[in-house]
């Protein structure tokens, strides 16, 4: 089966975007298979369930374009809403590749590649 097209989508709230996913293919060819996809939430806008809603969605639009599983590639370790939200959704922490973040307050820290079957 033939996988949709990427998408980006916004979260909006009174006008003003609050937040965004970008989805797709995680590989090209044999790999096409598998969707991934990317977040923000604006930070005045967190803890209010604009991540939940944008990883469902992102779920959802996978599962229906008939994606098999999702990945996530580089979840930064000390982004903990992305690592307690994920989990709640279904996602497994697979690895965690040290030091391959150079986050502005913490320094170097790990990237987890994330993965959940659809």
């Amino acid at each position: 089966m033939e996988q949709p097209p990427g998408l980006t989508v916004v979260a909006v709230e009174t006008d003003e975007i609050v937040g965004s996913a970008k989805m797709g293919l995680n590989r090209p060819g044999r790999g096409s298979h598998v969707a991934t996809a990317s977040f923000m939430v604006d930070r005045a806008h967190r803890r209010r369930g604009v991540g939940r809603a944008l990883g469902e969605y992102a779920m959802t639009w996978a599962r229906d374009g008939g994606y098999a599983a999702m990945q996530f590639n580089a979840v930064v370790e000390t982004n903990t809403a992305a690592v307690v939200l994920w989990p709640e959704l279904g996602f497994e922490i697979l690895a965690t590749v040290p030091d391959t973040f150079d986050h502005c307050r913490h320094g170097r820290v790990g990237l987890l590649v994330m993965y959940r079957r659809l």
